[in-house]
C-alpha cells in the first residue's frame, strides 16, 4: 500500500488535538501514514503554553474544567477516547501511574499535590500536561501511523509535482501530501507608528511596548517609580500586573494579617488583600475601551439544574437561514442571544431565589417564551417578575458599564472603579448570587452553539467582521476573565498607590519628535473625563491583532506573499476595504488562495483563521466545540488524502 503524509505547521495544543483525532479516526489496517509536526517550542504546549515562563502566571480556568480528551459527550463522527482531565492527571501522577521528567522538580510536584478542583493551575503545570498528551498520542498511535517531531520553524511551503515541500529554518525539507497550519498566536511586524512611539519614548528615557504576549516582553527598562500608561485591562494586563509587582519581589497579605509588623495567626484565605512593596514598583496608569477589567471567574453554583437552550436551537436557526439569504448578527442573532441569556438568569432567580421574584416560574416561563425581545410586553413581564432592576439582564450595560457617566476628576474615576470591581467580586464569588453562574453558563453554551449552527459564510460582511471582533470580545470579557484573587490583588495595588485607573475610551497622543525638551512622550485622556496623565512610557497590554499580511511568522507571511492564501477583506458601503487580518478558510478548514480557489490539501485551524474561534481545549463532558471542530478537521484531512476513516459513530 502507498504511504501518505501530512505536516503540521505549528505544534501547540490545537495541532495536538487534531493529531489525536487523526489517530482515532484512522483505521488500523489502512495504508501507512506519516504525520510530521514542526514546532520550535515543546510539541503539545507550543509557544503560549511553554514551560519556560514565570511560575507566577496562571490559567484562567479551574483544574476541573481542563481536558484534552474527546469524551463521550462530544457529538462528532469519530470515536471518543477517554483520558484524564488535568486534575485527574495530577491524581495519577501522585499515585505513580504517570511519570514525566519535569515532575521531579520539587516546586512542580508541590503544585501537583496542592491542586484542587477549583484551583487555577500555573501555565507551567499546564505545559507539562499538554506535552504529556502529545507524547501519549504519538506513542499510542497504531502501527500504521508514524508521528515525526521536528524542533524548528517552518519558513515556507511550496507546491511540488507530488504535493508540497515544507522548508524549515534549519534548511531541512519535508516532502508531504497535505499541510495543516496550526501556528497559534503570532506576532506582527512592527508598524511605522509603533516604531515612532518606540523612538519617542527612548529619546526621553522611557519605554514603549506594542501589543505582544506579555511573558515574551522584557520589562527591565521599566524602572522603579517610572510612570507608565497602560492600555488594556484584559488577561494580558493581569499578566503584566503579576510580573511587574509580585514578579519583582512584592507580595500580598490578607488585610489584618500582621500585628505590629508580625504575622498574625488564624487568618483565613480570601478577602481583601494588602500589598507589601519590594521597592522595585513602577506607577501604572491603566485604562481601556471599557475602562474596567474583565469579569472575574465565578465560584458560586447553580441553585437549580440548568435547562437546554431555548432560543439558539437548530430549529430556530434553520428557520432563520431559510428565511434570509444572509444573517445580520445584530438583527437576527442578538435578539435571540439576549432572550436566551435572560431566560436562564431569570429561571435561576425565580426558582433558586424566589424571594427576589414576584411571579412563579410556571407563570413566567411560557409568557417569556412567547414574547419578542425588545417588545413592551417582554419589558413589562420582566419588570413585574423581577422588581429589583439590579437583577435584570441588560447586556448593553454589562458591555459598556460607564457609557452614561462623566467624571469630574480623577478621584471620581478611582471611586467608580473600586465600587465596580468590588461589586463584581461580590456577584461572582458570593453563594447568594448564583444568577451570575447562570449567565456565565448560558453565554458559554450560546457562544459555542452559534458557532456550530451558523456557518460564517451565511453571515453578511458586517457580521463576519463583528463575530471575531466585538462578539468574541464580549464573550471573553464576561466569561474568560481572571481568577477572583487577581482582582483582589489589583485592588490591593490600587490601595497601595501603585495603580491609578484612567477610565474608558482612552485617547493616547504621542509627542512630536521635535517637541521641546521635557515634553512627555505620551498623554492619556479619557473621553469620560477625569483622567489626563502624561508619561514617557506606554505599554499596550494586549495580544497583537491577527494579521496575515504583516505576520512575523515566516510561514504565515509566506502564505500571503505567494498567493497561496489570502487575508479576509470586506468592502464597506462607502467603497473602503476593511480587513479582519485573518486567513480565509472554508468551514471545512480548507485554505482559499488569492484567486478564490479552495486548496484541496492545505488546511488551517485556529484564531488566525476566518473560521469560528472555539479555543484550543475545554471543559470535560460538555460536548465541547474545540473537540467537534478538531474531529471534523481530522476526518476531512484523511479524506482529502484519499484515505479511509473509521465509520461514523
Amino acid at each position: 500500500m502507498d504511504s501518505r503524509s501530512v505536516t503540521f505547521v505549528g505544534g501547540g495544543p490545537r495541532a495536538a488535538m487534531v493529531l489525536e483525532r487523526i489517530t482515532a479516526n484512522y483505521p488500523d489496517d489502512a495504508a501507512p501514514l506519516t504525520v510530521h509536526v514542526v514546532e520550535p517550542f515543546e510539541p503539545g504546549a507550543g509557544r503560549i503554553w511553554r514551560y519556560d515562563q514565570s511560575p507566577l502566571l496562571k490559567l484562567n480556568s479551574m483544574a476541573q474544567d481542563i481536558t484534552m480528551f474527546t469524551d463521550a459527550s462530544v457529538e462528532c463522527e469519530g470515536p471518543a477516547r477517554e483520558g484524564p482531565t488535568l486534575l485527574e492527571w495530577c491524581h495519577a501522577v501522585i499515585a505513580g501511574e504517570i511519570t514525566d521528567h519535569r515532575i521531579t522538580d520539587p516546586e512542580i510536584m508541590h503544585q501537583v499535590r496542592e491542586l484542587g478542583p477549583e484551583s487555577f493551575p500555573t501555565r507551567q503545570l499546564q505545559s507539562i500536561y499538554l506535552g504529556w498528551f502529545y507524547r501519549r498520542t504519538a506513542e499510542l498511535a497504531a502501527d500504521n501511523v508514524r508521528v515525526k517531531t521536528h524542533r524548528g520553524m517552518v519558513t515556507s511551503v511550496t507546491e511540488s509535482a507530488n504535493g508540497h515541500v515544507v522548508e524549515l529554518d534549519s534548511g531541512d525539507t519535508i516532502a508531504t501530501d497535505a499541510v495543516v497550519y496550526t501556528v497559534g498566536h503570532t506576532d506582527s511586524m512592527g508598524s511605522n507608528t509603533q516604531l515612532t512611539r518606540e523612538r519617542t519614548a527612548g529619546a526621553r528615557g522611557g519605554f514603549y511596548a506594542p501589543p505582544a504576549y506579555t511573558n515574551d516582553v522584557d520589562y527591565s527598562a521599566v524602572r522603579p517609580g517610572d510612570r507608565v500608561i497602560v492600555t488594556g485591562m484584559g488577561l494580558a494586563f493581569i499578566d503584566l500586573m503579576v510580573l511587574l509587582y509580585e514578579g519583582r519581589g512584592g507580595h500580598f497579605e490578607t488585610l489584618g494579617e500582621r500585628v505590629d509588623g508580625q504575622p498574625r495567626e488564624g487568618i483565613r484565605d480570601g478577602g481583601p488583600l494588602s500589598y507589601v512593596a519590594c521597592g522595585q514598583e513602577p506607577q501604572l496608569y491603566v485604562g481601556s475601551r471599557r475602562g474596567v477589567p474583565y469579569h472575574s471567574k465565578i465560584t458560586s453554583v447553580l441553585s437549580v439544574d440548568s435547562e437546554p437552550l431555548q432560543f439558539i436551537t437548530p430549529e430556530i436557526v434553520t428557520r432563520l437561514l431559510e428565511q434570509h439569504s444572509t444573517l445580520n448578527f445584530h438583527e437576527h442573532l442578538w435578539p435571540l442571544i439576549n432572550q436566551e441569556l435572560g431566560y436562564h438568569v431569570y429561571r435561576e432567580l425565580i426558582v433558586g431565589h424566589p424571594e427576589r421574584a414576584r411571579m412563579s416560574w410556571e407563570e413566567f416561563a411560557p409568557a417569556y417564551r412567547a414574547a419578542h425581545w425588545g417588545s413592551n410586553e417582554l419589558h413589562q413581564l420582566v419588570r413585574k417578575a423581577i422588581p429589583d432592576s439590579r437583577y435584570r439582564v441588560d447586556l448593553a450595560s454589562i458591555d459598556r458599564p460607564f457609557d452614561d457617566m462623566f467624571f469630574e476628576d480623577t478621584q471620581q474615576v478611582q471611586d467608580a472603579l473600586v465600587r465596580y470591581i468590588e461589586r463584581d467580586l461580590t456577584l461572582r464569588t458570593h453563594p447568594d448570587h448564583s444568577e451570575t453562574q447562570a449567565l456565565f453558563l448560558a453565554l458559554l453554551r450560546t457562544y459555542m452553539e452559534i458557532g456550530r449552527l451558523v456557518p460564517l459564510e451565511h453571515l453578511d460582511d458586517e457580521s463576519q467582521r463583528l463575530v471575531p471582533g466585538w462578539w468574541h470580545g464580549f464573550f471573553s470579557f464576561v466569561d474568560s476573565g481572571p481568577p477572583a484573587h487577581r482582582l483582589q490583588e489589583l485592588l490591593a495595588l490600587h490601595r497601595a498607590g501603585f495603580i491609578t485607573f484612567l477610565g474608558p475610551d482612552l485617547e493616547i497622543t504621542t509627542a512630536h519628535p521635535d517637541a521641546p525638551e521635557g515634553t512627555p512622550a505620551f498623554r492619556a485622556r479619557s473621553r469620560a473625563g477625569g483622567a489626563d496623565v502624561s508619561a514617557n512610557s506606554w505599554i499596550e497590554a494586549r495580544l497583537p491583532a491577527p494579521t496575515v499580511v504583516s505576520s512575523a511568522d515566516p510561514a504565515l507571511h509566506q502564505v500571503h506573499s505567494s498567493g497561496a492564501g489570502v487575508e479576509q477583506n470586506f468592502e464597506t458601503e462607502d467603497g473602503a476595504t476593511v480587513s479582519t487580518g485573518k486567513l480565509v478558510v472554508e468551514s471545512t478548514g480548507h485554505v482559499v488562495d488569492r484567486a478564490g480557489d479552495v486548496r484541496p490539501t492545505v488546511f488551517a485551524a485556529g484564531h488566525f483563521t476566518s473560521a469560528w474561534n472555539v479555543g484550543a481545549f475545554a471543559r470535560p463532558n460538555s460536548n465541547s466545540a474545540p473537540f467537534r471542530q478538531c474531529d471534523g478537521l481530522a476526518r476531512t484531512v484523511l479524506t482529502a488524502l484519499g484515505l479511509p476513516v473509521v465509520p461514523a459513530t
